[in-house]
């Protein structure tokens, strides 16, 4: 084949597994990533449907399967602390077949750990600016440096700068929730459980892999769109602190923990719906395409299952990108529109709004592991989401 020179922008999922598929057709990958390293934080995310074909086909999916978060169960509580209904996790999340939960920092590192040898990583580093031009993508980056590239590839997230440069500015859609994520210590001594709290638009989450290891904490509230400056982690970490104020249960305690955290996460529950995913020789892909936003928790699927289809066009285009983004945006299109949907339906579950709805929410959780048919309860209410995770043939 025709050599090809591909830059692919973000080394989470998305970039690395692109990666992955890319350098075995015989083009030659550059990644590169503003982190110092490979990062290694995160939250636990699931792979679902035709994703874990995807990750069965890299011969990953046994070594994804051995870091499995192995939650075993799912724990609603009242103001007080008092336990309201406890259910076995494998109940609620609905998992079928190969479907799997991992944390995002592992999942990352074995994909990195699949093409560091095959690909040229680069980090600490960033896409300043791109020229795309007949012959190929002229870029400009942080450290100074330049190059050109036949191909560059956008896969660096909701707030992707690759975007921003080949497109301008897209704004996400806000979907009038934000979350934050990040560790404190289990005090609480939870040991692979999920406990939730909710009160009228505000829900807290704790889970921990182990009563020794830390317990990551989540905390979701509703808001309209907000202005803070993204850099800015400590006015971040002011904002979640006054949204959690007057919760119950340890609200208090995760709270404080949040001026030592070294991993603090914050982000508005978005989307990212565009009309075309490439623009000359500049695509995206995963988040910075479209984003199905965490409520969907289907991110992480469609950048596995992206970075798939759009090599495996890539390859049976011989590189020539016109076809090659065609064939990708006709294959993905109908998937990522059932996971948008998905996503958007789900914000209202996250963040009952009202005290009424999670009295509901509460009662059917309490009730339900009575019920003679509580798989096919379960079931039913997943459908959804199990018709979103398989809308695509691998």
């Amino acid at each position: 084949m025709t050599s090809r020179e591909v830059l692919i922008s973000g080394a989470g999922v998305a970039g690395p597994a692109l990666a992955f598929w890319l350098t075995r057709a015989g083009f030659r990958v550059t990644v590169v990533e503003r982190a110092a390293e490979p990062r290694a934080g995160g939250y636990k995310v699931d792979v679902r449907g035709a994703a874990t074909t995807v990750l069965t086909r890299m011969g990953l999916h046994g070594e994804a399967r051995a870091h499995d978060t192995g939650m075993r169960t799912t724990t609603y509580v009242s103001r007080s602390g008092r336990a309201i209904a406890s259910l076995p996790a494998s109940l609620l999340m609905g998992r079928r077949g190969d479907d799997l939960e991992i944390m995002r920092g592992d999942l990352g590192r074995i994909l990195f750990d699949a093409t560091s040898a095959d690909a040229d990583y680069r980090f600490g580093d960033a896409i300043a600016g791109l020229t795309d031009r007949p012959g190929g993508v002229e870029v400009t980056f942080a450290s100074g440096h330049t190059g050109r590239f036949d191909i560059v590839v956008g896969a660096d997230g909701l707030h992707s700068a690759t975007r921003r440069h080949a497109f301008g500015d897209v704004a996400p859609h806000h979907l009038g929730a934000y979350i934050a994520i990040w560790s404190a210590p289990n005090e609480l001594g939870i040991d692979r459980e999920e406990v939730n709290y909710a009160e009228p638009g505000r829900l807290t989450f704790a889970y921990a892999l182990g009563a020794d290891r830390p317990a990551r904490v989540g905390f979701v509230f509703a808001s309209p769109e907000l202005a803070y400056d993204r850099r800015d982690g400590a006015a971040q970490r002011r904002l979640v602190r006054d949204a959690m104020a007057g919760l119950g249960w340890r609200t208090a305690d995760f709270a404080a923990a949040l001026g030592s955290t070294p991993d603090f996460y914050f982000d508005s529950i978005s989307q990212v719906d565009m009309p075309s995913w490439s623009s000359g020789r500049v695509v995206l892909l995963g988040d910075a395409g479209f984003c199905p936003s965490p409520a969907s928790g289907q991110g992480t699927s469609l950048a596995l299952t992206g970075a798939f289809v759009l090599a495996g066009e890539l390859a049976k285009t011989d590189g020539e990108h016109p076809a090659a983004f065609a064939g990708y945006e006709r294959a993905m299109r109908p998937y990522v529109a059932k996971n948008l949907a998905f996503g958007r339906k789900m914000v209202g579950d996250m963040v009952p709004g009202s005290r009424l709805a999670i009295a509901f929410r509460n009662y059917g959780m309490r009730t339900l592991r009575f019920h003679p048919r509580k798989e096919k309860v379960i079931d039913k209410v997943l459908a959804p989401l199990h018709e979103a995770a398989n809308a695509i043939v691998i």
